[in-house]
């Protein structure tokens, strides 16, 4: 009896474990999508009836379906680019009715984010191919004679299918992209006078959607990696839209658990910094005192480490890889500023999570660190991404800040990284109207070249004969995806689908909108809208207790009807 208790206490423990398993992998949908079009053919002799291929027909190879496209190979090469009409994490599946030999044949697959680059070959330079880095998105792949196999693992939105060799022949029933994507309900909405505007909201929020895979990574192509400091607009944009959600602290505890105190998260000291502001984010949305009290020995730690690097004058002195963002990588004079203002920002979140969890040497840590920070004010220079984080360390006043940096030139100078802190300084500038014109600028440019999701970095000087993503390029106009990047993203390599570029949807619910967390758990928010030039708004942000609901209309006398609607155990102020 003994025995049988034990094998029946282990199934229980193997059906809980099993049930937990499922219910988390129960967010992720595998969906099959049709090409919306071909974009070419490399010659329509070599695929007769290629609108097979735009049509629906089953997964399953059958003796009696006929309704399949005929691909034969030439000595020219022959080829075909399918576009599935928006940027999808997964890869394809390939249903193959029958070979012309009976035997398994050879077909190239290469993925792209843009037409160009399926066309482009792997590591070469002369051609810039993206490469194979972090995914394969480039391969030659045997297809089985009456089987369907699916491929690829990878960010995409086209398809090259080529023929390696001159004599096959196949006869094709399905060439499906597979979308891989947690299936959340868009609890926040944002809804404007302006559908340029509300556009760009979504198109942030699909972007950061797209990149919640097992953790939530930076890039669904290139850097399918977690990048601390990279995470946080992500973060942001997530709990606008989706609420809290676990993965957020999944991935932070992933770097935090490689991390120990005395090495940099990702090996670069602002990340590390951007850990921190990060938990003051989830913690904020969600109130779990419980998790944070599992983080205070870790931000205990980093606090105190981070204290040696502050000098007597109180400039700091962080070590090691100096970073903010790509563009200002190259400004000392910008990364020292920049980093100032960020460690000031870090120490009072660390100091926010302290008092919240009662603290007391933590918080007293911290608030000495910071006022000794602010005893140095670098001067803050031309470089937007570093004064943006001077006005909200308090070094400067924003509205300083806003009128001698960022309204100056106000399209120049923005990364698609860093351009969320931009907005945010402009908001706390009050210069709403000018955030508004940023966003349709420069994010929506972007969307004027064909992105479905934001990308690693732009820049508005390649708008100049620029190319749209989804065509072949043509005679006189420029491949933005080939000719421009720098850095780690030169050319192909270059991410289109990049979740710290998501800024702008965070953005427009916090300070359009203007719904603003000011209790922990979401127990108290502020509902301050500024509609700028927009002549209506409605929209929603999610709580751990429901949505609060926004709706706010333009007077003809410039003042606004604004209406409320928030959940039971929501404290609304107005």
């Amino acid at each position: 009896m003994k025995g049988l208790a034990i094998l029946i206490v282990l199934a229980m423990i193997l059906k809980w474990n099993t049930t937990t398993a499922q219910k988390a992998d129960r967010e992720f949908v595998r969906e099959y999508i049709l090409p919306e079009r071909i974009v070419v053919m490399s010659d329509s002799n070599n695929f007769r009836n290629w609108r097979y291929l735009v049509s629906e027909s089953p997964n399953q190879i059958s003796f009696e379906n006929r309704n399949y496209a005929t691909i034969t190979g030439s000595k020219k090469g022959s080829y075909i680019i399918l576009d599935y009409g928006r940027e999808i994490q997964g890869g394809i599946l390939l249903s193959c009715a029958s070979t012309g030999s009976g035997r398994p044949e050879k077909l190239r697959i290469s993925f792209g984010e843009s037409v160009g680059e399926t066309m482009s070959e792997p590591y070469d330079s002369i051609s810039g191919g993206s490469t194979n880095d972090h995914a394969i998105r480039d391969d030659v792949h045997l297809i089985p004679n009456m089987g369907t196999t699916e491929f690829g693992n990878t960010g995409f939105r086209f398809v090259r299918i080529s023929v390696p060799d001159s004599a096959a022949l196949l006869r094709i029933q399905n060439i499906k992209a597979v979308s891989v994507y947690r299936d959340l309900p868009y609890r926040g909405y944002f809804r404007s006078s302006d559908k340029r505007i509300d556009s760009i909201w979504m198109t942030g929020a699909y972007t950061v959607q797209l990149n919640m895979q097992d953790y939530l990574i930076e890039g669904i192509k290139r850097d399918r990696l977690v990048w601390i400091g990279d995470i946080f607009p992500e973060i942001k944009t997530m709990h606008a839209v989706f609420g809290s959600h676990p993965i957020a602290a999944r991935s932070l505890d992933l770097i935090k658990n490689e991390t120990p105190v005395g090495r940099w998260m990702n090996g670069i000291p602002s990340y590390s910094l951007w850990w921190m502001i990060s938990q003051r984010e989830i913690f904020l949305q969600k109130g779990d005192t419980a998790y944070l009290k599992t983080q205070l020995p870790y931000l205990a730690g980093l606090t105190a480490e981070l204290r040696k690097y502050i000098a007597v004058n109180g400039s700091e002195k962080l070590p090691g890889w100096r970073f903010l963002d790509w563009p200002s990588s190259q400004d000392t004079t910008a990364i020292h500023a920049g980093l100032q203002a960020l460690l000031i920002i870090a120490m009072e979140a660390s100091r926010d999570l302290a008092i919240a969890a009662a603290d007391k040497q933590l918080e007293k840590l911290c608030t000495e660190s910071i006022t000794l920070l602010k005893t140095h004010k670098p001067a803050p220079g031309k470089v937007k991404q570093a004064a943006a984080l001077m006005a909200l360390g308090g070094l400067y006043t924003a509205a300083e800040i806003n009128r001698n940096v960022l309204a100056v030139e106000p399209l120049s100078g923005i990364s698609s990284f860093y351009g969320y802190f931009i907005l945010q300084a402009r908001a706390k500038a009050g210069d709403y109207k000018g955030g508004l014109e940023l966003v349709r600028k420069y994010w929506g440019a972007m969307l004027d070249l064909g992105a479905t999701s934001f990308w690693e970095d732009f820049d508005l000087a390649w708008m100049k004969d620029a190319a749209r993503i989804d065509e072949i390029t043509p005679a006189g106009k420029v491949d933005v995806h080939k000719t421009y990047g720098a850095y780690s993203y030169k050319a192909y390599r270059h991410s289109l689908c990049h979740g710290w570029a998501s800024g702008p949807t965070a953005w427009l619910s916090e300070h359009v909108l203007g719904v603003t967390v000011m209790e922990a758990g979401g127990r108290t928010v502020k509902v301050e809208p500024h509609l700028g030039d927009l002549e209506w708004i409605e929209g929603g942000y999610p709580t751990p207790f429901g949505v609060v609901e926004v709706k706010v209309k333009k007077l003809p006398n410039g003042s606004l009807d604004t209406r409320v609607k928030a959940p039971k155990g929501v404290k609304v102020i107005m």
